[in-house]
């Protein structure tokens, strides 16, 4: 087996999950330590760490430089390194779904804005819009921080409208 292939399956498996793609959110712009990943997500600090572990294993979080925190203890913040952005995940759609659920999870309603739009296109023009929408996400993506903004969260979603009769039982959403 090739040891860039075990990467690769590294690296997918660190970001199939919800919760290891919210840390990386929580440490886009900020660096924060275990117990600060811990205490914002509702989980153990013993469970976060091997999340923060996976992580930094796979490269998509860097350790700073340790610090003393409120009871003198010694605290390793972690910040994103922004790899993960081109990062490929075979199935990663649900996982990107979930993460986004809970990120919206208990949020006013009016504090979060959608757009949906019906379209009926050629593959070449499907094509054209993905990877126009791809490249204005790559400008920002790669773009610097505003140091005086605000962190947000965008989700993009492409799907076929396929008629109800003609879905698979398991894509189907509960009747109710």
């Amino acid at each position: 087996m090739d040891s860039d292939d075990d990467a690769i399956r590294a690296r997918g498996r660190a970001l199939a999950s919800p919760l290891r793609m919210r840390i990386l959110r929580l440490c886009l712009h900020e660096a924060r330590t275990n117990r600060e990943l811990a205490d914002e997500l509702g989980i153990n600090p013993g469970t976060m760490l091997h999340h923060v572990r996976s992580l930094v294993d796979a490269g998509f979080l860097r350790a700073e430089e340790p610090r003393r925190g409120a009871r003198g203890a010694r605290e390793v913040p972690y910040l994103a390194t922004r790899r993960s952005w081109g990062t490929s995940v075979e199935g990663i759609s649900p996982i990107l779904i979930d993460t986004f659920l809970q990120e919206i999870d208990g949020l006013p309603a009016d504090e979060i804005r959608v757009m949906r739009l019906g379209l009926k296109l050629t593959d070449a023009r499907r094509d054209e819009l993905m990877g126009r929408v791809h490249a204005l996400f790559q400008e920002y993506a790669s773009g610097e921080a505003d140091a005086d903004g605000s962190p947000i969260s965008l989700l993009f979603a492409e799907h076929p409208d396929v008629p109800r009769a003609q879905r698979t039982r398991s894509n189907r959403q509960p009747e109710g």
